[in-house]
């Protein structure tokens, strides 16, 4: 094939090289507008495994590149006078300048032809077979295919100027310092024998406060070098964007995604490539480590399928996959970087922490294979601050509120069963919510309990409405108690416009029943499903104060019932939620509009709770942080409204999203609501407990450690496994005995599965060490 090249960047080069090596019969070209030699910016990062990829795809070149590097393991974190370093992290720093030479080199080694100062507009007079759109963040060719390609670019929050120093630092070092107008960091490495790449970075409001938006390029760097004067050493900050002046160099860095890669405009496909397809921010990586990847792909694809179109959708499939999970990780890190303010509330030990699982690619028991000595220090640390002098993982170290202390941080999640008979909890009840409170979780909830008979979600829920409910309710708090270590909590909730549906296993989810409907109260009139549900018509003040005092006569009933813990339930479009939605609270009085008129009534029902429940027992608010809707609450939204409750005198917060109107369109993920009790907890400085895909105990430890919640609510996996957090502890190697109780009757199976767990680590570990030793690692 003739195939060109658009831009000399790591990409075109690397894939120009590799098609060339695969087979010389093609003839290729490089276009670069730029003279040989010229390049922007000072060190680049590539991970250990995009090294070994490297190797793999050419080990002449990787020699090379090897040769250049400079290697490190450990990564170190200033902040609030404190250094704390992690290793086993496997970066290697390049100069970016090096690292062209070495492919502009073997380029010409291969017969690639390269062509320096080749302005290339767009592809039009390019003939070819394949044109290669490697033209970097600004690709012109991109824009001329914008319809094909459909990118879209989201500019992120801060500020960053990317500079060097002749600091040599001997781990990739992150500094963050506090000024009068906010939190400034750096992010710093190493690249070659003389000098460290060093870029700053801050909020735009915190820049635009510093006045950096009005200084010249030399005043800039000087307010730098002041700033991180303790980190530099008396070492200088250099600028080689000599083009650039004053605030020109300050850049906001730009998220490319592009739904398609690949156009054909009737002569040859034009590929994207590099950062003409996509970014990810720079505190994982660097674009250079996506593009030189990109580059592997293609030339393999290519020479895996005979025809061209097949070689182009194996690539754009499977690489743009690839992209897409390395640009999630990197959002997560870039939102870490946007918000250090509230992170720096936390203490350095776990800023530090948060720090290094930022991403979510790095958890608590991987974090621990690159660095067992740090995490161990870490756990002591953490355990410590809630009395106990012993390691412990994050997930087991008790939590007290109020009067009651909590074994360990797993909750089980309330999870409606539909199995009552007039609201009456049974048998199934105490087998269910028994066999949980035994399975190892620190605190047990209950369902969605509802305080009168139009309260409820369908026949078959729960009630508290009556003397006999609250006896047969007392029957399951008193088993627990005297089984288990665990604790027991009701959620207090009304259905409101969702109510009167059939069980969904007898007439389908949210289904209205056939026949022996009840009336549906609501903030708002409404219906749940469109022309499908029954409509809910507004509440008046009476009903109002009626479903208050409903409430109050049930949690009046809990406290005697034993419960050690109360929630009310103000999430999933439910009545409460009703008030707190703008989706579904319409009300032109003083219960409408703003959101301090929308939370009137739920407030005003929870401080009625809070009155009569134990002053010794804790209450916690489930919400919907997120209704996934344009014009519903939004996670800032969300903040107001803990805020609200915690003044109200809420000891949690229980972050949930969504459920409010079926027209939602949530962004499903690992832990993808936990963003938002972090955000609640670390801005208000209030308990909050993380709800939605967290199923592992890898999970709830990143989770507790990094300081994103207190406490995290499992549902599903509960479901499958009663004894879940009994099964986490096995697996992950914890015997307790701290956070970690198993009940006597069960305690011949505790040797056994922890030993199949134990052989299973082992046979992992072998099995990761060979594959090692393959690679040469």
């Amino acid at each position: 094939m003739r195939i060109t090249c658009v831009g000399g960047g790591p990409a075109g080069l690397y894939f120009a090289l590799l098609i060339r090596k695969a087979d010389p019969a093609h003839v290729v070209r490089v276009l670069e507008r730029n003279r040989a030699g010229d390049t922007f910016g000072w060190g680049v990062v590539l991970s250990d495994q995009t090294v070994d990829a490297l190797r793999e795809a050419d080990p002449e070149t990787a020699a090379q590149i090897s040769d250049a590097f400079n290697h490190w393991d450990d990564i170190a974190v200033h902040i609030g006078g404190r250094t704390i370093v992690s290793g086993g992290h496997g970066f290697c720093g390049i100069g970016r300048k090096k690292l062209l030479n070495i492919l502009q080199a073997r380029c010409e080694q291969l017969g690639v032809e390269l062509v320096y100062e080749a302005d290339v507009p767009d592809d039009a007079e390019i003939d070819a077979d394949l044109i290669i759109a490697a033209d970097g963040l600004n690709s012109r060719i991109r824009q001329k295919y914008a319809a094909t390609y459909q990118p879209d670019v989201d500019l992120r929050q801060c500020r960053f100027v990317w500079l060097g120093t002749t600091r040599l630092f001997d781990a990739f070092t992150f500094d963050f310092q506090p000024t009068e107008w906010g939190w400034f960091q750096a992010h710093a490495y190493r690249f070659d024998a003389t000098h460290s790449t060093f870029i700053v970075e801050a909020p735009e409001p915190v820049w635009r406060a510093a006045g950096l938006e009005d200084m010249s390029k030399e005043e800039g760097i000087a307010f730098c070098e002041k700033l991180f004067a303790k980190v530099l050493d008396g070492h200088p900050l250099i600028s080689n964007a000599g083009h650039l002046r004053g605030s020109a160099q300050w850049i906001r860095f730009p998220r490319v995604v592009c739904k398609t890669w690949v156009h054909h405009n009737g002569r040859a496909p034009v590929v994207l490539m590099g950062d003409a397809a996509h970014t990810a921010h720079f505190s994982i990586g660097s674009g250079t480590k996506l593009a030189l990847e990109d580059a592997i792909d293609l030339a393999r694809d290519i020479q895996a399928h005979g025809d061209l179109a097949d070689a182009l959708k194996a690539y754009e499939a499977t690489r743009s996959i690839e992209v897409l999970r390395i640009q999630n990780a990197a959002r997560n890190s870039t939102e870490w970087f946007e918000n250090v303010e509230r992170h720096a509330r936390l203490a350095p030990e776990q800023f530090a922490y948060s720090l290094l699982t930022r991403s979510q690619r790095i958890s608590h028991e991987n974090l621990r294979l690159r660095d067992a000595r740090y995490v161990g220090e870490f756990e002591r640390w953490l355990a410590g601050r809630s009395g106990v002098d012993a390691q412990v993982p994050p997930m087991f170290t008790p939590f007290q509120l109020r009067g009651l202390r909590l074994k360990n941080r797993v909750a089980v999640s309330p999870m409606a069963q539909y199995s009552c008979v007039d609201g009456v909890p049974g048998d199934y009840h105490l087998m269910h919510l028994g066999a949980r409170a035994l399975g190892g979780a620190g605190l047990v909830f209950a369902e969605m309990t509802c305080v009168s008979p139009d309260a409820r979600i369908t026949p078959g829920c729960p009630g508290l409405w009556s003397d006999a409910q609250g006896a047969a309710w007392q029957r399951i708090v008193d088993f627990v108690h005297a089984n288990s270590s665990a604790a027991i909590a009701m959620q207090l909730g009304h259905a409101g416009p969702k109510g009167s549906t059939c069980v969904p296993w007898r007439g389908g989810e949210d289904q209205p029943l056939p026949f022996g409907n009840w009336p549906l109260l609501a903030a708002s009139e409404q219906q749940y499903l469109p022309g499908t549900s029954q409509v809910a018509h507004a509440m008046t003040r009476a009903d109002m104060d009626r479903v208050r005092d409903d409430f109050v006569a049930a949690a009046r009933r809990a406290a005697a019932a034993g419960f050690d813990w109360l929630e009310l339930h103000c999430a999933h479009g439910y009545l409460l939620s009703s008030f707190i939605s703008p989706l579904t609270n319409q009300r032109a009085d003083a219960y409408g509009g703003s959101l301090d008129n929308r939370l009137r009534y739920p407030l005003e029902v929870f401080t009625a709770l809070r009155e009569v429940w134990p002053a010794d027992r804790p209450m916690s608010v489930r919400i919907s942080a997120h209704d996934w809707v344009p014009g519903g609450t939004t996670p800032e939204d969300a903040v107001a409204i803990a805020a609200a409750f915690k003044d109200a005198g809420a000891d949690v917060i229980d972050v949930s999203s969504g459920q409010v109107s079926k027209a939602q369109k949530p962004v499903y993920g690992r832990m993808y609501q936990t963003p938002f009790a972090e955000s609640i907890r670390n801005r208000i400085g209030i308990a909050t407990m993380a709800v939605g895909a967290i199923s592992e105990a890898d999970h709830v430890n990143s989770i507790i450690a990094s300081g994103r919640a207190d406490l995290c609510a499992i549902a599903r996996p509960h479901l499958a496994n009663p004894a879940w957090t009994l099964t986490e502890a096995a697996r992950i190697g914890y015997a307790g005995p701290i956070g970690l109780a198993w009940p006597r009757q069960y305690l011949s199976g505790k040797s056994q599965l922890e030993r199949e767990f134990e052989r299973q680590r082992s046979a992992g570990v072998a099995a990761a060490e060979q594959a090692n030793k393959a690679l040469g690692v």
